[in-house]
């Protein structure tokens, strides 16, 4: 068994290719509540629900965005692996990954892949919540703890991973839409179905794709993967800032179809218990 989960780890990380290997199939028809043989079972899983009331004050340096404004060195790689769409974050023209470190933070996590998760015409689609409010779609950006060799093994570690998560939300006149998500979104017509992928040139960085959210502002906790096998690796950060972007923007990630030809909607995982666990709120300050 230990086995396969490598192989099925392999496929997807770090870019969330949410992939079937050795027989193991799954799928949001329920948003998770059929993955209990998939997905571990300790008390640490995500998403959450946040309650900004019963959260407690971080007090510690804010998070540093290393190599954030530096130009993503091209082409990259966008795909629909069937569960979402998945970008491999590269090194950056200088060199250089983009990397983030401080905040709840032990060391530094290195910019790996980026994917989306989002709803239907009908229905939000934001896995995390704020103060009961689901947001039309969310953005993961997943940073492996340069420490561990690759993403495999970072997986195996409870300070693994670090997943920045930005929430979208629809808007009529969104002020400005970050150029690089846009580029990024516009790039999925060229992949509507399964295993379909494209490259695009760069042109542009990660804080391209975050555009002028408050980077100081953020709810943390230690969490998990938000999908099989739900590894308990990660500590996570979710701007409260939250991301306007327009409904045509919104729309073209509808349109995708998943493995089993599908609309691809509505790919988010249920809500999961906080179990007691600290919940920390750091307010918007350099």
């Amino acid at each position: 068994m230990l086995a396969n989960v490598f192989h099925t780890l392999f496929l997807w990380l770090p870019f969330a290719y949410h992939h079937t290997s050795n027989g193991i199939e799954w799928n949001y028809l329920t948003n998770g509540k059929t993955w209990t043989d998939l997905c571990a079972t300790g008390k640490q899983q995500s998403p959450i629900a946040f309650d900004i009331q019963k959260t407690r004050e971080l007090k510690s340096p804010r998070i540093y965005f290393a190599n954030y404004n530096v130009e993503l060195k091209g082409p990259i790689f966008i795909k629909n692996n069937g569960h979402t769409i998945s970008m491999d974050i590269p090194a950056t023209i200088n060199g250089q990954p983009p990397f983030i470190s401080g905040g709840r933070l032990r060391g530094r996590y290195l910019a790996k892949g980026l994917h989306f998760h989002w709803g239907s015409p009908n229905s939000n689609g934001s896995e995390h919540t704020i103060n009961n409010r689901r947001y039309d779609a969310e953005m993961h950006i997943v940073h492996r703890n340069a420490k561990y060799i690759d993403i495999i093994d970072a997986a195996e570690k409870k300070d693994g991973l670090a997943v920045i998560g930005v929430l979208l939300e629809i808007v009529k006149v969104p002020i400005a839409i970050p150029t690089g998500l846009t580029k990024v979104i516009n790039a999925v017509i060229e992949t509507p179905m399964d295993e379909s992928n494209t490259t695009i040139p760069a042109g542009f960085s990660l804080d391209e794709m975050i555009g002028n959210v408050d980077h100081n502002d953020f709810l943390s906790y230690d969490g998990s993967l938000t999908t099989p096998f739900c590894h308990e690796a990660v500590s996570w950060t979710v701007f409260t800032q939250i991301l306007p972007v327009s409904f045509s923007m919104v729309s073209k990630l509808w349109k995708l179809r998943d493995r089993c030809n599908h609309p691809m909607i509505n790919n988010f995982r249920d809500i999961q218990d906080l179990n007691n666990r600290p919940v920390y709120h750091r307010f918007g300050r350099a």
